[in-house]
């Protein structure tokens, strides 16, 4: 069996944190039965360009492959009565709202539990369903400057900048599957379900890690630094060759050495400016400009050469065709594809998410409600009468 095979979540989620943190869920075995609002169309991310047409996009293949669809208007009382239904037969209801609202769609813990007493009401919000902040509307860009992230990333003279990717978003999904199963480890284990309240903010704020922590001990005030250098290992940064970039990183006093043998300046080593970690931090200024101008002579081909022989942690700056060229992202299986009717064969991003030696199977993201006659009939249980009087009734969008 798959790791998660006996696990079955309901999903209001939408967009990308979300739909993020349940991927992994799902392909880890997970039934991931994605409730998607008629009334919008469903997933907003759906509808995410460029390479969008009608309700396909590759936006939206990126972060829900594996799942189910259920188009469901769970603010009419027919809707409400599958939705019940469904949280009586699952592990857990996961959403990605704003932190008011899934009290206002009654799916926390206190309005589920006379339905299933075990269940565990994940919300991802994007502050949390308390604080000044709650009924605010978060988003990854919003969360990086708020929570510091721009602030520090960029040259020193020029502007705050975002991450080149929304890691925010991605982090916060990851928090929220984590949170998620250690719930279901704990409802299982007592027979008593309840709210994980998770949210963007939250995990923004925890990933300011040993910059945070430096600055609440020692008043420590993280500042931008040239060519995202480390804030203390010294070198530790991008270097520019003859004809490109790279990383170099000595994060032990043991690369230092061997470093300066491969650059030729094996006397850096025994100058006392810069003999240990402080001590380069100290007179980084002195020491930079040295490197620089050693990298600058040598291609980034010629360098890497140099420094894997000789062991020192390196790599070339690639650009994103270059990552997903590698022979490791191939050795790795970290390209999967899957068959869609509007793309043809579809090539996606694996999870990083290994467990076991039980591989994934892969399968495109659902069309919306293209799952309705499966779950209806087979996981609850319908019949033809019942499914054509909750249509009638609205259950699944406006009756055609």
């Amino acid at each position: 069996m798959k790791p998660l095979q006996d696990v079955r979540i309901v999903s209001l989620e939408q967009y990308g944190a979300g739909p993020f943190g349940s991927l992994h869920l799902a392909d880890l075995g997970a039934e991931i039965i994605k409730i998607e609002d008629p009334r919008t169309g469903g997933d907003v991310g759906r509808y995410v360009p460029p390479y969008a047409e009608g309700e396909d996009s590759l936006f939206h293949e990126a972060f829900n492959r594996n799942k189910r669809s259920l188009s469901l208007d769970i603010s009419t009382p027919a809707g409400r009565e599958v939705f019940e239904d469904l949280v009586r037969r699952s592990d857990a209801v996961y959403s990605n709202l704003r932190g008011d609202v899934p009290a206002k769609l009654r799916i926390t813990y206190d309005d589920l539990k006379h339905l299933n007493p075990a269940i565990v009401a994940c919300s991802l919000t994007g502050f949390g369903m308390t604080g000044p902040r709650s009924a605010e509307p978060g988003y990854d860009y919003i969360l990086q400057g708020l929570a510091g992230w721009m602030d520090l990333t960029g040259e020193p003279d020029g502007p705050p900048a975002k991450s080149g990717l929304s890691l925010v978003d991605y982090c916060g999904g990851f928090v929220a599957g984590l949170a998620l199963l250690a719930g279901l480890h704990a409802a299982r284990r007592d027979g008593v379900g309840m709210d994980c309240d998770v949210s963007l903010y939250d995990t923004a704020i925890a990933m300011l890690t040993y910059p945070g922590v430096w600055h609440l001990n020692a008043g420590f005030t993280p500042v931008r630094t040239r060519h995202s250098a480390h804030p203390s290992l010294v070198p530790f940064q991008a270097f520019e060759a003859r004809d490109g970039w790279l990383v170099v990183g000595c994060a032990k006093e043991k690369f230092w050495r061997r470093l300066t043998v491969v650059m030729g300046r094996a006397e850096l080593a025994d100058d006392p400016r810069f003999a240990t970690f402080a001590d380069r931090q100290r007179n980084a200024a002195d020491l930079l400009p040295l490197l620089e101008k050693v990298f600058a002579g040598r291609t980034v081909a010629a360098w890497l050469e140099a420094l894997y022989a000789a062991a020192i942690p390196c790599g070339p700056i690639n650009d994103v065709a270059q990552a997903l060229r590698d022979d490791h992202t191939a050795s790795r299986g970290l390209i999967v594809e899957t068959d869609h009717p509007r793309y043809g064969r579809l090539k996606n991003l694996a999870s990083p998410v290994r467990v076991g030696a039980v591989q994934p199977e892969h399968r495109r993201a659902p069309r919306r409600g293209e799952d309705l006659a499966e779950v209806m009939r087979d996981l609850l249980g319908y019949d033809d009468a019942r499914v054509a009087a909750l249509t009638e009734a609205g259950a699944f969008g406006e009756p055609r």
